[in-house]
């Protein structure tokens, strides 16, 4: 009887740090955004524009806030969420300029168009992370949320730039309550 209930302790122990299954396809859907970036890097590259685009980024974010009532977010949920994101995408984009800076050029990758390829992508994507960021919502407040990020932003991974843009992409994703 013993073993059993500690068996049954252990189980549900384990289980109250399994991530819920909100969690992956948001995961996966803020990597796809991050993968962008790289596009974006290059065409940063070619254009020789700066990473920082402030009325680019003012756009993104007045379209989430307006948005986010239609997905049951918080519009400052919504602002946080995607800020978030941004910061994440502008550390790739300075990471991969500034390699490309020391090796004296950049992949020689195609290029898609910013405007009319990259930035529909980023926009389309973005309406997944809105429904994907509610449907995760009711768990941003649960004690074991940092642990679900810190496990999976933490497996091994063959590059550390997207590891740290993942933690980066979901610093605040958990609420604490004190």
């Amino acid at each position: 009887m013993k073993r059993r209930l500690a068996f049954a302790l252990l189980f549900v122990s384990a289980s109250s740090f399994a991530a819920p299954p909100t969690l992956t396809p948001l995961l996966d859907s803020i990597a796809e955004r991050l993968a962008i970036a790289d596009q974006v890097a290059l065409s940063k590259w070619d254009s020789h524009k700066p990473v920082e685009d402030r009325a680019r980024e003012q756009d993104v974010i007045a379209s989430v806030v307006a948005q986010a009532p239609s997905y049951t977010l918080a519009p400052a949920a919504a602002e946080q969420f995607f800020s978030a994101q941004i910061e994440a995408n502008k550390l790739v984009q300075y990471v991969h300029l500034s390699d490309w800076q020391l090796q004296g050029k950049a992949p020689d990758d195609p290029r898609p168009d910013l405007v009319g390829t990259i930035r529909p992508q980023l926009d389309q994507l973005q309406k997944r992370l809105l429904q994907q960021l509610a449907d995760f919502t009711p768990e941003r407040t649960n004690p074991q949320c940092p642990q679900w990020l810190a496990q999976a932003n933490h497996k091994p991974q063959a590059d550390p730039l997207r590891q740290l843009a993942m933690i980066r992409a979901t610093a605040e994703l958990c609420i604490y309550k004190h």
